[in-house]
């Protein structure tokens, strides 16, 4: 396992990072990984060199569940060790039904769950804390001010924000320059080879600040591992795969991940990891983390430790120019605008 710096912090992180949204998650009344599930791949992500964990205070049922396992397994292992991701926003449901004051990015809010969070991870800072969305109603120098208090008081390393505008993101920046607080260092979108939609103006947001990106769903719920099949060519949607996998579970999925640019990616992909010798998933992740632009480090949920083992073995390969540019033109019609070639 390589490390690489996290954007612009003095940080080092694993080339891949490991998220744990489905920790203690209820799907359909059964809980998706339980806590000794948990533990053990908590267990084969840190033998495998993973030292970047991502969580927040909404993963699980209840809320906060995810982050008791994961402190729960710390108490095993070296804190200093491990570079611990959690994020606030959400109505939290954890202490009980959520009051008025229990969500957004209001300071109340903020700083109660900082609190919750360290509790429930057994630590006392965190490493990265996200914003897990944009508070349309929060004034963005309340919420900047409380999370920059949180920096200057110990508690968090560094800031960082989830899913958001690229104008969103450009005026929190200019904020924090303006006011002094601490910027947000990374940021955590929707982004993998066949996304739907183009955020070349938010990569380029995080590219000119030196930022790290940090991209949940980067198989794309799983499409990119090339584990589905198309069963109509004029419907993108259409598909057969394996019972029980997220495709025949989330309803969003088709929504989501579902595309003719996804297939036409997915094509591609498959080609290069036949050339590699290498799975889809792993190309779909290497081409992530060789984006040449700024420092990526895709979020790896893996459901079992022979998902974890597949995807840790995209940090063993790497993509020729030509393989690279050959995903990023996959994206496009052929008479179509094209960006992010490496060159």
């Amino acid at each position: 396992m390589e490390y690489t710096r996290l954007g612009s912090t003095g940080t080092k992180v694993s080339e891949l990072c490991f998220g744990t949204w489905r920790f203690g998650r209820k799907t359909g009344g059964v809980v998706e990984t339980e806590r000794e599930e948990a533990h053990e791949l908590l267990d084969a992500a840190w033998e495998r060199g993973i030292n970047f964990i991502d969580t927040a205070n909404v993963y699980g049922s209840p809320h906060g569940t995810s982050e008791e396992f994961i402190g729960e397994w710390l108490e095993d292992h070296d804190r200093s060790d491990f570079v611990l991701a959690s994020k606030v926003y959400f109505p939290f449901d954890g202490w009980g039904e959520p009051g008025p004051n229990d969500s957004g990015l209001g300071r109340k809010h903020i700083r109660d769950q900082i609190e919750g969070t360290l509790d429930r991870l057994g630590t006392d800072y965190l490493d990265l804390y996200y914003i897990h969305r944009w508070d349309e109603e929060a004034d963005v120098e309340e919420t900047l001010s409380t999370l920059d208090t949180l920096v200057r008081k110990g508690k968090v390393n560094y800031l960082g924000a989830s899913t958001m505008a690229a104008w969103q993101l450009t005026k929190a920046l200019w904020k924090s320059d303006v006011e002094d607080f601490e910027r947000f260092e990374v940021t955590q979108p929707l982004f993998h080879a066949g996304y739907r939609d183009d955020v070349k103006d938010y990569l380029d947001v995080c590219a000119d600040q030196e930022m790290a990106v940090c991209p949940y769903s980067p198989l794309a719920g799983g499409f990119l591992t090339g584990k589905y099949e198309r069963t109509d060519d004029d419907d993108p949607t259409a598909i057969e795969g394996p019972e029980g996998s997220r495709g025949s579970l989330d309803d969003r999925f088709d929504e989501y991940y579902l595309s003719e640019r996804g297939w036409h990616v997915l094509d591609e992909v498959r080609a290069v990891a036949d050339e590699l010798d290498a799975t889809p998933a792993q190309v779909a992740l290497r081409w992530l983390i060789e984006q040449p632009d700024f420092t990526c480090v895709p979020i790896v949920g893996a459901r079992t430790v022979d998902q974890l083992n597949e995807n840790v073995g995209a940090t063993d390969i790497s993509l020729s120019d030509d393989q690279f540019n050959r995903i990023v033109s996959a994206r496009y019609a052929e008479d179509g605008e094209r960006w992010g070639h490496r060159r």
